[in-house]
């Protein structure tokens, strides 16, 4: 997976807004999914948005540009190919390019998210403690950053969960966590969710 610089030439910001605050350039497709619509958003050759659906069960299209047939882009199409794959329980890696729009920490622990094993989960405190944090002063601050996660399923933040072992803290609804989850877990044959 490519990581590409949060800023392109030409002071577009990653999700493609102007200083006019026009979504130039940025464009989505809404795939159907066992955990409802997803949309994705792709913006000069990489992926800025992955949203899972709201927790009414919409679409979250708003501010991810026009939408478009995914065959009209191939990095969009790409990423539905994959994001399909996935649902299917055919793919474990994504390998796409990513624009992160975040300070310096979120992306640090958005990588870390993206070192998370298929099929495992991790705290918020052994998350901080991998990307080489205190987790005892900094746990909070990398829930938040997990949480300002604009990439859901690709940089899968659905995969970090309480210390105790608790479902806590995903925008999308507990629900489509656990779905998460128990797709991944059903995949690698793992034992039964204990949430």
């Amino acid at each position: 997976m490519v990581h590409v610089d949060a800023t392109t030439a030409g002071g577009t910001s990653a999700a493609g807004t102007t200083a006019g605050g026009t979504t130039a350039g940025l464009v989505h497709a809404v795939l159907d999914s066992p955990v409802g619509p997803v949309v994705v958003a792709v913006h000069d050759g990489a992926v800025t948005h992955l949203r899972l659906p709201r927790t009414d069960g919409s679409a979250a299209t708003d501010d991810v540009g026009e939408r478009v047939d995914p065959a009209d882009d191939a990095v969009l199409a790409a990423a539905v190919g994959q994001l399909t794959a996935y649902f299917a329980g055919d793919l474990r890696d994504f390998d796409l390019p990513l624009r992160y729009a975040g300070t310096a920490f979120q992306r640090r622990v958005w990588d870390g998210l993206r070192q998370i094993p298929y099929g495992t989960t991790t705290s918020y405190g052994a998350l901080a403690e991998a990307v080489g944090l205190d987790p005892r002063t900094t746990a909070r601050a990398v829930g938040a950053a997990n949480g300002a996660n604009r990439m859901a399923i690709v940089v899968p933040c659905h995969r970090v969960i309480g210390a105790g072992g608790k479902l806590v803290g995903f925008a999308a609804g507990i629900d489509r966590k656990r779905a998460l989850l128990e797709l991944e877990r059903r995949t690698v044959g793992g034992p039964d969710l204990l949430f």
